[in-house]
C-alpha cells in the first residue's frame, strides 16, 4: 500500500531514498476480476467503489487486461448497451495489453515505461506483480507523479545541500589568504563572486619576513568542477611555496604546471624524470585538459619592487599622477593544460614601486562578459577606462564602481563566468 508519509519523512542519500521507491511502493489494493465476470458485474463493483480507477482482470492469478472506469462508464452509458452487454464477459471492453510491471522495479525505470506506453497509462494506471508474474494490485499515475516529483524535489534539495557544504570548505581555504591580504594591505579590494555559489576562481596570498606572495587564479571551469580545482590549485601552490622560490613567480608556475599535468593524468607520469611530482597520490584516468590562467606575483616590501610573471592573465597598474593604465602582459600558455610542454618556462617581469601606485588583476569574468547595446565583451579597454577615471579614489570605493559599471553593461544577458577582480595602492 502506498504510504504518502514517506514523501516527507526521509532524510537520507539519494540512493537510499530511491531504493524506498520501488513500483511496490506504489501497489493499491484493488480487487481482481475474472473473465467469467460480466459486464453487469463490473457495472455493480464500478458503482459500490467510486475511487477505482480501473479493474485489473486475472486468469489463474495471472494479469490479462485492465478495464477502465471512464471507458467502460461511457460505452455502457450509450443507448441500449446494456441490453446488449450486460450479460457478456468483462474482457469485452478490457485493454487486452496494459503496462504489467514487476514490484521490485525501480521508480526511474517505471516512469520511462510509462512515458513509452503513453498518455492512456497515465490515466488508466498499470498492473503490478511479483517475481513469479501473480497479480498484486495496481499502481496510479497520479501517485508515480507524485514520487517522481518528490524525488526530484529531494535530488534538487541534496545537490544543494552539497553546494552549500562546498562553497563552506572553498571560503575556508581562502580564510588565511584575506587574513594575510589584510595584513600586507592597507588600501585593497578583493572581489570574489562566483557564477554558481562555488566556483573556479581563486585568490592565494601569503607573508614572509620580506614581502608577499599573491595570485589571482582562474580555473578551469565552473560551478562545482571549478571550485574541486582550486583546491587542487590551492593545495599544490601553498605546497611549492614550503621551499625558498617564492622570489620567482616564473618558476612557481613552472612547477604548478609539471605537478597539474602529472596529478591530472595530462601527461604520462614516466616523462617526467627525477622528480616526484605526484605526492598528492592521483591517480591519472583517461586524459582531461584541465588547468589554469593565473598572474603569480612576489611583493617585496622591503626594497619596494613587484615580480610578476603570468599566464593569460595580465597586470594592470597606475603610477601616482600617471595619465596611462599601464600593463605587464603574460605569456600565452595556461597553466597544466594538454597542450602546455612538461617543461614550459613563463617569464618573470619587474615592477619597480612608487608610493601611490595602484596595481590591479582580474580574471577574465568580468573582462569577457557579453553585453552593452551591441552585445560585445566588456573589453580590457573598458574596465582600464574605469580604473583610470577612478585610481584616485580608496579601494573599495573603486570597487563598488568598477562592479556596478559590470553589473549594468551585464544586463539581461547570461553571466558567462566566475568574477574576480583584485586591486591594490602601494
Amino acid at each position: 500500500m502506498f504510504d504518502q508519509s514517506l514523501l516527507t519523512k526521509s532524510k537520507a542519500g539519494l540512493s537510499e531514498i530511491e531504493a524506498e521507491y520501488i513500483a511496490g511502493s506504489l501497489i493499491k489494493i484493488c480487487p481482481p476480476v475474472s473473465p467469467q465476470q460480466t459486464n453487469f458485474e463490473i457495472s455493480k463493483l464500478l458503482a459500490e467503489q467510486r475511487d477505482l480507477v480501473s479493474i485489473a482482470v486475472i486468469e489463474n492469478n495471472k494479469p490479462i487486461g485492465l478495464i477502465n472506469r471512464n471507458y467502460f462508464m461511457e460505452v455502457m452509458a450509450k443507448p441500449y448497451h446494456h441490453d446488449l452487454f450486460d450479460r457478456k464477459s468483462c474482457v469485452t471492453f478490457m485493454e487486452k495489453l496494459p503496462l504489467i510491471v514487476d514490484q521490485n522495479m525501480s521508480i526511474q525505470s517505471l516512469s520511462f515505461k510509462v512515458l513509452d506506453s503513453g498518455s492512456k497509462t497515465l490515466q488508466d494506471g498499470f498492473i503490478i506483480t511479483n517475481e513469479e508474474g501473480d497479480y498484486l494490485g495496481l499502481g496510479t499515475g497520479e501517485d508515480l507523479v507524485r514520487v517522481v516529483s518528490f524525488l526530484q524535489a529531494e535530488k534538487n534539495r541534496l545537490i544543494s545541500e552539497s553546494i552549500n557544504y562546498a562553497s563552506v570548505i572553498q571560503k575556508s581555504f581562502l580564510r588565511s589568504s584575506k587574513e594575510d591580504m589584510s595584513s600586507v594591505m592597507s588600501d585593497y579590494f578583493m572581489h570574489w563572486e562566483p557564477r554558481d555559489k562555488v566556483g573556479g576562481d581563486y585568490y592565494f596570498c601569503k607573508k614572509f619576513d620580506d614581502g608577499f606572495f599573491l595570485a589571482l587564479i582562474d580555473c578551469t571551469g565552473h560551478g562545482v568542477p571549478g571550485a574541486f580545482m582550486t583546491l587542487i590549485m590551492a593545495s599544490f601552490l601553498d605546497h611549492i611555496l614550503l621551499e625558498d622560490n617564492r622570489h620567482d613567480p616564473a618558476n612557481v608556475l613552472a612547477l604548478m604546471n609539471k605537478k597539474v599535468k602529472t596529478a591530472l593524468g595530462q601527461v604520462a607520469p614516466a616523462q617526467v624524470e627525477g622528480e616526484e611530482l605526484n605526492s598528492f597520490n592521483f591517480t591519472p584516468v583517461g586524459q582531461s585538459d584541465d588547468g589554469m590562467d593565473t598572474a603569480f606575483c612576489w611583493i617585496n616590501t622591503q626594497e619596494n619592487y613587484l615580480i610578476y610573471a603570468g599566464a593569460k592573465t595580465s597586470l594592470f597598474y597606475i603610477p601616482e599622477g600617471g595619465a596611462e593604465v599601464l600593463s605587464l602582459e603574460p605569456n600565452r600558455k595556461g597553466v597544466g593544460y594538454v597542450d602546455s610542454p612538461m617543461d614550459y618556462q613563463w617569464t618573470n617581469q619587474r615592477l619597480e614601486l612608487s608610493k601611490g601606485m595602484c596595481v590591479y588583476l582580474t580574471t577574465d569574468g568580468i573582462i569577457d562578459q557579453i553585453g552593452g547595446p551591441k552585445k560585445i565583451a566588456f573589453g580590457k579597454k573598458r574596465f582600464s577606462t574605469i580604473i583610470k577615471e577612478n585610481y584616485q579614489k580608496p579601494m573599495l570605493e573603486q570597487e563598488d564602481i568598477l562592479m556596478q559599471a559590470y553589473y549594468e553593461y551585464q544586463g539581461k544577458q547570461r553571466r558567462r563566468d566566475d568574477v574576480s577582480a583584485l586591486g591594490f595602492r602601494i
